[in-house]
């Protein structure tokens, strides 16, 4: 039953976050102020994340391939797929979880610890909407995020390939482009959009209702990234299913 009224508070959070906007002027540099935080600040892990698991995936292909008879262009296909249908999108989501997650309920925990919450209620504000949406639209701009993932991935697997002597670039970019199916790309930011949705809605939910002190905000946080990582990964399975069956 406890799950089934989390589930509920949930629900009505979401629809609360759009109702009685604050003003434009000053909901513009909140929303400024969480994409400086969330997506720019996630750009360097992003990145480096990025570029040595796609030379990963590219060594542990190339070592797997050992047999003459097929062909060195399948090196880089296979790390294209890889990248493109799951790594990028599903596991830097999951990665994401982790850093964004843990910031947004700490962040929104803090000032429920600190009655700051309480008191722009006293002040007339609607408090998820000032708090909750700014980060739902700057999470927005999330597919930029993983379409850099995509590309450092790709890049990386070139440059182990080539460093590593795995393929030569030629037989590496062959693959890339063979059999390239335009829909993979949508599906990865179809499915991008819904992770940026919980990414920015569920730790801010563990953040805003969390009750007790400061260690209940690290437990909070703890909570909030095994809960988006848990829906993340159960959605990932559905739309799969849906988009490429």
């Amino acid at each position: 039953m406890l799950y089934l009224q989390d589930i509920g508070t949930y629900f009505l959070m979401i629809v609360e976050m759009f109702r009685k906007p604050t003003k434009w002027s000053v909901m513009k540099q909140l929303i400024l102020k969480d994409i400086d935080d969330l997506i720019i600040g996630s750009l360097g892990i992003v990145a480096f994340i990025s570029f040595f698991v796609g030379g990963v995936v590219t060594i542990q292909t190339a070592l797997n391939i050992d047999n003459p008879l097929i062909p060195r262009y399948l090196v880089g296909f296979a790390t294209r797929q890889s990248i493109v249908l799951e790594f990028a999108p599903t596991f830097m989501s999951i990665i994401m979880a982790g850093k964004v997650g843990s910031f947004i309920t700490s962040s929104i925990g803090t000032m429920r610890v600190t009655e700051q919450i309480d008191a722009l209620e006293v002040m007339g504000i609607n408090s998820l909407n000032y708090l909750v949406f700014p980060k739902y639209i700057a999470l927005m701009l999330y597919p930029f995020v993983i379409s850099i993932s995509m590309f450092l991935g790709i890049l990386g697997g070139m440059a182990a390939c080539v460093f590593g002597g795995f393929s030569s670039p030629d037989d590496y970019l062959i693959g890339i482009q063979t059999d390239f199916t335009p829909f993979h790309v949508t599906y990865a930011f179809i499915k991008t959009f819904v992770f940026a949705f919980l990414l920015a809605t569920i730790p801010s939910f563990h953040g805003y209702y969390m009750k007790g002190g400061a260690l209940e905000v690290g437990k909070a946080s703890t909570t909030s990234f095994v809960w988006t990582s848990v829906f993340i990964i159960l959605l990932n399975y559905l739309l799969t299913q849906m988009l490429l069956s």
